[in-house]
């Protein structure tokens, strides 16, 4: 598993990692995920860092608060899922870039 690894250059590798996880962690930051639900009744911006940004409801649903609940958190949820996707996607090319240890 280890052959042909050359242990003396470790610190440079993790040094390597860690600026990389630094460098991912801030355009993270920077992305938005949108999510929309009911047909595009509710939306939800959510950060990289998955804080809320915005939401938007549509006036018909300020009468039904059980829809609007139901809607939200499918919203907030789905938004919520595609900043975890990101992150995983990131980690997993940010480490086939060391050597496959992400494939």
């Amino acid at each position: 598993m280890f052959e042909g690894m050359d242990f003396s250059k470790m610190g440079e590798m993790l040094q390597k990692v860690q600026e990389q996880a630094q460098k991912m962690e801030e355009e993270a930051s920077n992305k938005e995920y949108r999510a929309k639900s009911g047909g595009g009744l509710v939306s939800v911006s959510i950060s990289g860092k998955g804080e809320v940004n915005d939401i938007s409801i549509d006036d018909s649903l300020l009468e039904d608060k059980e829809s609007l609940q139901i809607l939200l958190i499918s919203a907030v949820n789905d938004a919520l899922k595609m900043v975890e996707d990101g992150k995983k996607q990131a980690a997993s090319q940010m480490l086939s870039g060391f050597g496959g240890f992400g494939a």
